[in-house]
């Protein structure tokens, strides 16, 4: 079973329709969703900010993060959630949205930069924890937070919009980025 098969099976379930169909279910799952965004990012953001030196310069980075991160981790637990509960309702026009590709494709690299920050240069928090200019990989780590979740974002409020569903005549590269099949009936 392909994974265009398996959105197209999942679309097809109760769960999906309902979810899709719902007056107040879809826009309610929506709403929670940004708002956990929102706890998130401003949690997300603070850090950031402090590990380019840029906020709360006279705060030890370990306070900062023990008193963001776990407020992090609950809008970002909640905010997977209703994303996965999201691309429920729609997983064949999320599929196929270049958008929600980039997305994935960036929420795998924060990840990916998470893991590299608190694996590495995190670990020996202790050593810099006070110093005014962090060290180099702590501030790279913070300005490709920034960027990743500002590009999550925008590609995220993206996948609203049409501009490359498959029903729609579209050049080439678009079929082959969407995974479309410009051959196939609608």
């Amino acid at each position: 079973m392909s994974l265009h098969n398996f959105c197209e099976w999942l679309a097809n379930t109760p769960g999906s329709i309902a979810l899709h169909e719902s007056l107040w279910g879809y826009p309610i799952v929506e709403s929670a969703h940004v708002l956990t965004l929102c706890l998130f990012l401003g949690m997300i953001v603070m850090l950031d900010l402090r590990l380019l030196s840029l906020t709360m310069r006279t705060v030890p980075v370990s306070q900062v993060a023990g008193r963001l991160l776990p407020w992090a981790r609950a809008g970002f637990a909640v905010m997977v959630i209703t994303g996965l509960l999201l691309f429920y309702a729609i997983p064949v026009r999320a599929f196929h949205s270049i958008f929600f590709r980039i997305k994935i494709v960036m929420l795998i690299l924060a990840g990916v930069n998470v893991w590299v920050f608190h694996s590495g240069v995190f670990r020996r928090v202790a050593e810099w924890d006070l110093n005014p200019i962090l060290p180099k990989r702590a501030r790279m780590a913070g300005a490709v937070s920034l960027v990743l979740w500002a590009s999550i974002v925008v590609a995220g409020r993206m996948i609203a919009y049409n501009w490359f569903d498959c029903d729609r005549p579209q050049p080439s590269i678009v079929n082959v980025l969407a995974g479309c099949d410009p051959s196939a009936p609608e």
